[in-house]
């Protein structure tokens, strides 16, 4: 391919919204444009790369006996009634209707598309296990697309879906997965990191994330370097030790002047965090619930979430607040009214803490929630930090940020049973189908790669995606260089290599440049001092320095180059 036929651009400047690596080169690099907020049209040079990625996971995907197909990203909203999402989920689920006034959605994901298509062909026992598979456009309407093509509204999604008659072979079929995944990420050079995630709006039980880890990371992870427990943050479980000071002290109110966060309190009565309460309000269908937590912690909204089993969790406001008896900045549930009180775990136990006196300017000390408040419930609704103990083995947990590559969940019953994916036992009774799920972002894993792999001057990308195999440059405007140029780039296609010929008349510098923003693991340069010689520029885009190697010797060089 001669870039003087090709359909490119290269930008010299950062674009001003673009903060991370992967954002900023395949913008440079002229891999995607902006269409609108959170999506991309994606140009020739990136579409190989995402072709490439695709290419790979199929044949993971073929590997374990995957059945490729399609379904309509345009769907009714009768499909999602069956299933109870069409009202489950809120506005990131986008709903229109057609022409005839018929309601209908813009799939986000394809859980009720496919349990449609099984139980369309499915009727015995003896058709499962089955799994089918496709690459298909989502549309998510995200609220806060950023990163390029790490969180966007428009997405290309390879999802899969599993049918089994026995949890027992579910979990046979999960493992299989769990590994297909491994190797498609290996395969493109990510050593993932695996942890527990909570299912979402997907539903099931058990559920696995694979995280680049990186500090761009939008998710936070929760790891125990000493036994090898992993989690994301918002679910991750984690040692209890509650604080324990002057359990027979009675509480005490004391002035706390302007004193509103819990790190002012505790340096203001020179008490660690920990001894502190945190008190958190939501509105949940019009009910106040008050939220307590350690100090030095966070509530976990998706673990409140999934506790409450809540489509819509939102602040309390301050008029909601004080008709319940609180004074918020300053508020406890103690003498509380009209509210559902939860207490972490981490609290039941606990005494001689300090907490809001529900009066502007002060606090109590020496309080004790068993004693103290009046009714409440406890659960595991704070999140781990590196404060925190390993669930498992007891020692200090370790936090990191990461990137989702992809998530394999197990479904069980939640889509078959709403809509009918059954099938005759041996037995003869009718049984739903137990379902697994397996999704990757394809453009997403892309721009993952970028921000595993690359340098201070564009992407560096693996064998396995590149845009072409190698890149040919000509040095000069020279009619006895391009000839030479043309005859590697023959002899190299001929053999099965995708090459592209940088042929412009520009500087030596402005092609290498270029060449950099396209990755392409080898660039051959051809230029007279070289030719004089036989000989041609060998470098390798993981390397800065070049090799001179005779042309003669250049197409098995590339062979065993692209066979290692």
């Amino acid at each position: 391919m001669k870039l003087s036929k090709f359909f490119y651009t290269t930008l010299r400047e950062i674009p001003s919204d673009a903060t991370m690596p992967s954002h900023v080169f395949l913008m440079r690099g002229g891999y995607i444009k902006p269409l609108s907020t959170g999506i991309y049209s994606m140009l020739p040079m990136g579409f190989r790369v995402l072709k490439n990625i695709e290419k790979l996971i199929r044949e993971e995907m073929n590997s374990i006996g995957g059945l490729e197909v399609d379904l309509p990203v345009v769907q009714t909203a009768e499909l999602w009634n069956e299933s109870g999402r069409y009202t489950a989920i809120g506005e990131e689920l986008l709903r229109f209707k057609d022409r005839n006034n018929h309601p209908m959605v813009l799939a986000m994901t394809h859980e009720e598309a496919m349990t449609d298509m099984a139980r369309y062909v499915l009727s015995s026992y003896k058709q499962l296990p089955f799994m089918l598979y496709q690459f298909k456009t989502k549309y998510r309407d995200e609220a806060r697309a950023r990163g390029g093509l790490i969180r966007v509204r428009e997405f290309l999604m390879k999802d899969a879906y599993s049918f089994h008659a026995s949890s027992e072979d579910l979990d046979k079929h999960y493992e299989e997965e769990y590994q297909a995944y491994l190797r498609i990420f290996r395969r493109v050079g990510i050593k993932p990191i695996v942890v527990q995630s909570d299912t979402g709006i997907m539903g099931g039980k058990v559920a696995h994330e694979f995280m680049l880890d990186t500090p761009n990371g939008e998710d936070y992870l929760i790891l125990c370097k000493s036994c090898g427990y992993q989690a994301n943050r918002e679910i991750a479980k984690f040692e209890r030790e509650p604080y324990q000071g002057n359990a027979n002290a009675t509480p005490e109110k004391v002035a706390t002047p302007h004193m509103e966060s819990i790190e002012d309190v505790s340096k203001f009565l020179n008490v660690p965090p920990e001894s502190t309460a945190k008190c958190v309000f939501f509105n949940f269908d019009n009910q106040l619930i008050t939220v307590l937590v350690p100090g030095n912690l966070e509530v976990s909204e998706i673990k409140l979430h999934n506790l409450l089993k809540a489509k819509d969790l939102v602040p309390a406001d301050e008029a909601m607040i004080r008709a319940a008896g609180m004074e918020p900045g300053f508020a406890s549930p103690m003498g509380a009214k009209n509210t559902r009180v939860i207490i972490d775990e981490g609290l039941e136990f606990a005494n001689d803490l300090v907490m809001g006196a529900n009066e502007a300017g002060f606090h109590m000390k020496h309080c004790t929630p068993k004693r103290d408040i009046a009714s409440f419930e406890v659960a595991d609704i704070a999140e781990a930090s590196e404060l925190c103990k390993c669930p498992n083995c007891g020692n200090k947990l370790k936090e990191t940020r990461g990137i989702e590559l992809g998530n394999i969940f197990k479904l069980g019953t939640k889509f078959s049973e709403s809509m009918g994916a059954t099938y005759l036992s041996a037995d003869g009774k009718s049984e739903p189908a137990i379902m697994g799920c397996y999704g990757i972002g394809v453009g997403r894993l892309m721009a993952s790669v970028v921000e595993n792999s690359h340098d201070d001057f564009g992407p560096i990308w693996p064998k396995s995606i590149a845009p072409f195999h190698v890149e040919i440059v000509t040095i000069a405007k020279d009619a006895e260089l391009l000839e030479v140029a043309e005859k590697l780039e023959s002899d190299l296609t001929l053999a099965g290599f995708e090459v592209l010929v940088d042929d412009r008349e520009e500087r030596p510098g402005v092609k290498f440049k270029d060449a950099d923003l396209w990755g392409i693991p080898l660039r051959i340069s051809v230029g007279k001092k070289g030719l004089v010689n036989g000989e041609i520029e060998w470098k390798l885009r993981t390397e800065k320095n070049f090799e001179m190697v005779a042309i003669n010797a250049v197409l098995e060089k590339v062979k065993l180059f692209y066979a290692k």
